[in-house]
């Protein structure tokens, strides 16, 4: 007579799996933003634009992979809560990194013409789409494997990925910058998009021993005649449009990464590498401070938590741009690090406890990825396009793009107030509190019994 093993939670090895994935999917943002503000604007665009419409354009390449995301979550979202968040995890794994390198090799406008930008937004296209399930299938997988008084500590590795994907692909970039225009132009620039792939190997060599949590296998044990995003988008709408306006905060940090570079190289003229310094440090807080912001969550809230950090990114945005002007480099170290090292870090720890507790475990992924890749659609569309466009054609003024910055954030903390605080329940808890009797009675009629 042989038993099956009893699953037990591996909190680690999920957070680090976790956090491999996010370094990946941010390493491809930075990389690509940085190449955005930089170079992309010169080598897949027509020489006689001006300036800022080239990085206009740029930009919407950019945001080009962020408009598709929710068609990519509708799709992903489901299929991490039907045959395991651990599946959409190497799925979306693999999307990404090929895609990356594959930028990396395209041919430039001066080479093919007007097929180059062409291309360019077919492979942000494919590469939004899997990034869409990335994040909501490893932070659910991290949470349900996290001990129930660390949660918001253990998910808090997914999101520090942002902070080292940044860090990695900034510090990446900084030495071929400073190289002579031509070589960038060349080569370059491509080495970043090819070095994707270490990233790959090391994140599947990770993540191909992950089991799926107890929780989820608890749940699929039980037969449901009831597709998961119907269920999610049936009894959890509020949820994900609640979501969906908390997670415009990204447009802060899409701002910082992308447009403040070519607002500050393009439009002041200040020097290239020294400006790539500012997110490398950002970043370096950032990786060591957004897990102690992940307790901070456990102990008083994410909710309190996630406020602290939206508010506070929005204000300091604003003097962030202005030191920009003044090419004062004290100033736009100290306040660019306070920005998004400190308070946008902030709000980056709580957010994937307090957006994933808003569902139970059985549509945890497709609500967590409809409500989030919407409402990093719209940052990711209106962050780095609409700053750029508010500042001129010169890349001049800091005024608009600041106060849409500010803007973001405040609708943000509002629709995170309208939530519950969930640190006090467990996981099992959750499912009984985020579900109304209609939705039980629903699921229950909808079970399919054993023959």
């Amino acid at each position: 007579m042989t038993t099956s093993a009893t699953p037990r939670k591996t909190p680690a090895k999920a957070a680090i799996a976790s956090w491999v994935g996010t370094t990946l999917e941010y390493y491809d943002f930075a990389v690509y933003g940085t190449a955005s503000a930089l170079v992309l604007n010169q080598l897949f665009f027509p020489e006689e634009l001006p300036d800022g419409v080239a990085v206009l354009l740029s930009m919407a390449t950019l945001a080009v992979g962020y408009v598709v995301r929710p068609l990519g979550a509708f799709i992903l979202g489901p299929l991490g809560d039907r045959f395991g968040r651990k599946f959409v995890m190497m799925l979306t794994l693999f999307g990404i990194g090929v895609c990356t390198f594959i930028i990396g090799c395209l041919p430039t406008y001066e080479q093919i013409g007007v097929l180059a930008p062409v291309l360019l937004v077919v492979i942000r296209v494919i590469q939004g789409l899997s990034v869409s399930g990335e994040q909501a299938s490893a932070i659910t997988m991290s949470l349900e494997h996290a001990p129930e008084r660390r949660r918001a500590f253990t998910t808090s590795f997914t999101t520090s990925g942002s902070a080292s994907g940044g860090l990695l692909a900034t510090a990446v970039f900084i030495p071929f910058a400073s190289l002579p225009q031509e070589q960038l132009l060349t080569w370059g620039w491509r080495v970043p998009f090819w070095l994707s792939a270490v990233v790959v190997v090391v994140a599947y060599i990770i993540r191909r021993t992950l089991e799926e949590p107890p929780a989820f296998l608890e749940t699929q044990a039980i037969k449901v005649q009831m597709a998961p995003i119907a269920q999610a988008t049936r009894f959890h709408w509020v949820a994900i449009l609640r979501i969906a306006a908390c997670a415009l905060i990204a447009g802060v940090s899409y701002l910082f990464a992308t447009f403040s570079v070519a607002f500050a190289t393009t439009g002041y003229g200040l020097d290239r590498p020294t400006m790539l310094w500012v997110p490398v440090l950002a970043s370096l807080l950032a990786l060591a401070y957004t897990p102690v912001a992940g307790l901070l969550a456990d102990r008083i809230g994410r909710k309190t938590v996630f406020l602290i950090g939206a508010i506070g990114a929005g204000v300091t945005t604003l003097p962030y741009l202005w030191a920009i002007t003044t090419g004062d480099w004290v100033l736009i170290f100290t306040l660019g690090i306070l920005c998004n090292g400190l308070f946008y870090s902030t709000a980056n720890a709580a957010w994937p406890s307090f957006f994933a507790e808003m569902f139970p475990n059985r549509v945890r992924v497709s609500g967590l990825a409809v409500g989030t890749q919407i409402g990093f659609a719209i940052a990711g569309a209106i962050g780095p396009v609409a700053s750029t466009a508010l500042s001129g054609s010169d890349l001049t003024g800091w005024v608009g793009p600041g106060l849409l910055a500010l803007g973001l954030t405040l609708v943000s903390a509002v629709a995170a107030a309208t939530a519950k605080e969930t640190r006090d329940y467990t996981v099992d808890e959750l499912d009984d509190l985020q579900q109304s009797e209609h939705e039980k009675a629903a699921v229950t009629a909808a079970i399919v019994l054993p023959r």
